[in-house]
Order: C-alpha cells, then structure tokens, then sequence
C-alpha cells in the first residue's frame, strides 16, 4: 500500500528542486573500535545483518512514486519492485595515514552528492583504512524520508547493547530523560507541548502573525554566510565529554542546549571577525529544529518536527555574558510558544495546493528568516555495539537549504558529544576557524564554570 508524503517530508523534495546547490540528506558517520578478531565485518556481513532487521524500517525499501514534487499533487512512497541492498551498500578505505584529516575530507566529498531519486533516499558505506584498525559505517538519509530524532532511531537496526548480540536484535531507543528530553532542551519542550495541545485558535494565529512578521519585517541580518550554494562541501568538528557541557549548565545556569547554542555563537562570531565582518548588532537568527515526536512513535519515519529561531549573540565578545543572553533568549521562547507559528504554517501547508506549498517552504527556510541552522540530538547514553566492535563517535550532518553556506548538527552519544559544522566547500574555506571559536568558547565557559559558587 502506498502513503502520501506529507507536507512537511514533502517540503525536503522541493527546496532541493529549487536549488541545484542544495542537498537535503541527513547522516552520520560512525566510528567504531578495533573489533577483537582484528578485521572490520565484510560487506557481505552488512547485508545479511540490514536483510534481517530491515523489516523494522519498511520505508526505506521504498521509493518515490515520482522523482519530482509538480505543482498537481505530491508523491507517494510505494514498493521498490527492483530493490537490491547492493545498490545501497559499498565499500570504500582512506588513505593513509586514515586520521580525523583524511576522515573530514572523505565525508564532505561523500555528502557533497545528491541521493538518487529513482531508489529508496538512503546510502551506507563501509569505510576501512581508519588509523589504530577502527572503521566506520557511514549513512546518507534523505531528509524527506526520516528527521533528525528518526535517524538515531534508525540507525538502530544495526546496533546493539552488547558485542555479542545476534544478527535478529537492534537497539530500540528508551525514552527520553529528563535532562536531555527527545528533541532539545527543557525550554523548547514547553513549546512542543504547546504544539500538541493548543489552547485555541487566537494562540495558534497570533504565533504565526508572530512568524510573518519576523521574515517581512524584521528579516535576519545578511552575512557572508548567507550566499548561494556550490554543489561541494567540507566538515569540521569539536569533541568533548557530555559531562563537561553538564558540568558548565549545572555550574552558570540555563539547560545543556543553552550551552550548546552559547558555543556556537562564539564559533559564529571567530569566523565572521577573521573574515573582518562586523557581527551584527543583536546577534545572527539560528533556526533551532524541535522534535515533537512522541515517543510512542519508536521507529516510524517520516518528520515530526517545527521549529525556533533563536537570536544568537555573536556580537558579544564575553562568553558568560553571551550565554546569560542565550538562555534569557530560550526562556522568552518557551513562554511565547513561536514554534507554534512555524507548526501552524506547515499545517496550513497541508491543506494548500502543491504549487502554493512549494512557495511556503522556501519561505520557511528561505534567509530571509534565518541565517543559521542549529540541531541538537540525543543519542544512546550506553555502550553501543556493531559486529562486535564498540561504537567510538559518531559525527552528525544537517543539510544546507539555499542560501545557507553553514549549518551545526550537535549529537550527543555515549558519553561524548560533537559538534559538525556542515559548510559549503568553496563559502567557507576557513570552516576550521569557526571550530577553534566553538572550542575556545566552551573553554571560556569551563572557567566560568570552575570558579562559579
């Protein structure tokens, strides 16, 4: 049986439609450890292990009933009468000496190419050559197909909670917990729970009177990151143990993704000032996706996400001081409900003709509206397992929509968390400029955090 995409899956097809320069996959690439026969698994290990759990995930045994969304109706997803693992599964090395240079290089070139539309929207490779014996399992998603909560969620098919564990099991994600809750942080869930039981219609319609007038008449600043796109991009990562981030929220006030958000526009502000911009006044507008999937839904796909714009102060040189602005920013957000807004229109999108929705998605993440794309995600707090070999790190990936030359995908896993910054290759050739902001910024934030009562 066929199902119609929805609006907002549909919504990943047509801003990719509208720019050659835009890729909307998500992924991840994951680091495993040395497993201890001393050889990663085949890719004929892969396959049989993806045939047998693949059940729980039927879409993606689907594809597109049509490559392109028109302007008469939306696809659907239906059968893949042709499909093969083979033509989702290969393997390919790094060269020596196989270390985090060689890995970044190698995963902006792989996500810097389009999924094709004609076969259900996912790749995975197995990587080898990576230094001390590790490998990875690296995915490509399209976004149309899961969202940021869903990919975890997926990627769970081939993990597991023990090295022993047989081909038949898979992780399953537990519910979420109180200081990292599904989705972002404290301050947004109060809006998801604003999307799901709305007062009334006068909230719902004020929250996008709200929307409206932020992109017509109060439009995020232009900055040199908000340029067209090139088909090419180029990665770049912080590391740090959860406990660290845990231990500074807990120390200056505000929730972990306060944090987060704070390290970012510390990173944001490095770049701008090495390029001799002036950061602009009152800071630069982060689209901050919110998950409103309940967690009842376990491994359905397709997305379940709205969204908050929160104003990054990159104009502040102080990182405690910027971070008080952050976290008075999210609990402004929390009160005022302005996911709402964004939910609201995606609604609306629904009941639209296919020709107006396509005008209301690039108006939702057109630059006018926001300059920068922030994710936080949760992953599993426990040792995590493939084939034996321990789950090290995993390095997260959000799309680029038009306009849009940088975007940050923060995950959270097993004790550790990374930030990725996802970059146009030829926009921003000094990506590494802003990792060095992220991490100078959270060591500020440690110091604060060390002398703080």
């Amino acid at each position: 049986m066929s199902t119609r995409l929805t609006a907002l899956d549909a919504t990943f097809l047509e801003l990719e439609q509208a720019d050659p320069g835009a890729h909307m996959h998500i992924g991840a690439v994951m680091v495993f450890a040395p497993p201890a026969g001393g050889r990663p698994p085949s890719l004929e290990e892969i396959r049989h292990r993806l045939a047998l759990r693949l059940d729980a995930l039927p879409r993606f045994r689907q594809r597109l009933s049509s490559p392109t969304v028109s302007g008469t109706g939306f696809p659907h997803w239906e059968a893949d009468p042709d499909f093969d693992l083979g033509h989702h599964l290969r393997r390919a090395a790094l060269p020596a000496p196989g270390g985090t240079a060689e890995l970044l290089e190698w995963a902006g070139d792989f996500y810097s190419h389009r999924l094709e539309r004609k076969r259900p929207l996912w790749k995975m490779v197995l990587l080898e050559g990576l230094e001390d014996g590790r490998w990875a399992l690296c995915t490509k998603t399209h976004h149309a197909l899961v969202d940021g909560i869903g990919s975890v969620d997926a990627a769970g098919v081939l993990l597991d909670v023990a090295p022993d564990a047989p081909n038949e099991g898979g992780w399953h994600p537990p519910p979420p917990g109180r200081d990292h809750p599904t989705g972002l942080t404290g301050a947004v869930s109060g809006a998801a729970h604003v999307i799901r039981h709305p007062r009334d219609a006068v909230q719902r319609s004020l929250a996008l009177a709200e929307l409206v007038v932020r992109e017509e008449i109060v439009a995020a600043p232009r900055t040199s990151l908000n340029t067209p796109l090139r088909k090419h991009r180029r990665l770049a990562t912080v590391s740090l143990p959860l406990e660290d981030l845990k231990g500074m929220k807990r120390a200056i006030g505000g929730t972990v993704n306060d944090v987060v958000l704070t390290a970012v526009s510390g990173g944001l502000r490095a770049l701008l000032l090495g390029r001799g911009e002036t950061p602009p006044p009152g800071g630069m507008r982060a689209m901050v996706p919110v998950n409103v999937r309940d967690v009842r839904e376990g491994l359905s796909l397709g997305n379940r996400i709205s969204s908050l714009f929160v104003e990054l102060p990159v104009d502040e040189a102080d990182a405690l001081a910027a971070h008080l602005r952050v976290r008075a920013e999210t609990r402004r957000l929390k009160h005022a409900g302005q996911a709402l807004g964004s939910s609201t229109l995606l609604e609306l999108a629904e009941l639209a003709p296919p020709v107006l929705h396509a005008l209301l998605a690039r108006s939702l993440y057109g630059a006018r509206l926001f300059n920068v794309t922030v994710t936080n995600v949760p992953g599993p707090q426990v040792p995590m397992y493939a084939f034996g070999s321990r789950l090290e790190e995993a390095i997260p990936l959000v799309p680029l929509a038009a306009g849009h030359a940088l975007a940050v995908a923060v995950l959270s896993l097993d004790g550790n968390v990374v930030f990725c910054l996802n970059c146009d290759r030829d926009a921003v050739p000094d990506a590494a400029v802003a990792a060095r902001g992220i991490q100078a910024t959270l060591d500020e934030l440690a110091v604060h955090a060390a002398v703080a009562p």
